[in-house]
């Protein structure tokens, strides 16, 4: 069952995350069998272990970004966020799909990001 509640939560983990680069925080966040799309026609990133993995490959520094967000939808099933990445000379418009499992732990995530013009 996905709420705003479990959203936020996750979300908020994921921002944890996203500034520690810590393995445990990434692995947290996702079911041991998840999948992570990170672009329209690569293959996912499949598994914790492959998800921990790959984030840490293309990890953004501690405190690098700041990210805003809300809700566009928010379904028992699913739930779309709209957000925004600001690094020190980029800013990127987010739209995420995020699909959570009954122990909130996200069990498909899908990433699209658009940088905005200089």
């Amino acid at each position: 069952m996905t709420d705003h509640n479990r959203v936020s939560a996750w979300i908020d983990g994921y921002v944890k995350a996203w500034n520690s680069n810590d393995p445990e925080h990434i692995g947290d966040l996702f079911t041991e069998d998840a999948e992570y799309y990170t672009a329209p026609f690569d293959p996912p990133w499949r598994g914790r272990d492959q998800i921990v993995s790959h984030w840490l490959e293309r990890k953004d520094e501690p405190g690098e970004t700041a990210f805003e967000w809300s809700p566009v939808s928010v379904t028992a099933e699913v739930a779309i966020i709209q957000g925004t990445t600001a690094y020190p000379d980029l800013t990127y418009s987010n739209l995420w799909v995020i699909r959570l499992g009954s122990d909130g732990r996200c069990r498909e995530f899908t990433e699209w990001w658009m940088q905005h013009p200089s």
